[in-house]
This record gives C-alpha cells, structure tokens and sequence, in this order.
C-alpha cells in the first residue's frame, strides 16, 4: 500500500527557510516521479514542483521559481523540498505525491507570517 509522510512545516517569517520531507512506502520509489502540491485556503491544490527518477530533472512553479529547490533520495524513499525566502503567499498546506497513482499524505502545514 501506498504511503506518503511528509513532516517539517511549520511558522516562519518572510524571508526565512524551511525544509520539507517525505517518506514513501509501499512502492519502488526510483521508478516514480515525485512532486510537491499546495493548497493554501479557499484555492485548488497547485504542483510546486516535480523531479524525474533518476536523472534528477527538475520542473517548478513559476511562484517559486528560484527560492524552492526539489530533490530525492532514493536509498531513502525520501523527497525533500528546500523553500529559500518564503512569502506570505507560500502559506498553505504542502502534499508530496507519485506519479504511481492517486495517493496523498496528510500534508505538512506551512506558514509564512511576522
């Protein structure tokens, strides 16, 4: 069964960093894309960013272009998302997701505020 958890969101102020994670489970993680969505509140979920299998190519947002930086660990089943000067308009709660199919984590709250 697929499993997704991503963890290391939290408060931080304009300008400041954050580091998500998320561990996959219950499929061959190297054999997947995997990609980060947000949703902030009152909007439709949106794809931050994704990154292929193994050759590490990478595709971005617009909004992020620049401050936001996907990457993978396979040995790990892990996919991290490093956010350099967040916005206020990062807020949102943040899923990562495969290509394998329609599964999603419980999501990972970030919020961007003074």
């Amino acid at each position: 069964q697929v499993h997704l958890v991503e963890s290391g969101g939290g408060l931080v102020q304009p300008g400041g960093s954050l580091r998500l994670s998320c561990a996959a489970s219950g499929f061959t993680f190297d054999n997947y894309i995997m990609m980060w969505y947000r949703q902030a509140p009152g909007k439709e979920r949106e794809l931050v960013a994704g990154i292929s299998p193994r050759h590490g190519l990478l595709n971005y947002a617009d909004s992020v272009k620049g401050r936001f930086t996907i990457s993978r660990d396979n040995a790990k089943n892990t996919v991290y998302l490093q956010m350099n000067k967040l916005k206020p308009e990062d807020t949102a709660v943040y899923y990562c997701k495969s290509s394998i199919g329609d599964f999603w984590g419980q999501g990972t709250q970030v919020t961007v505020s003074s």
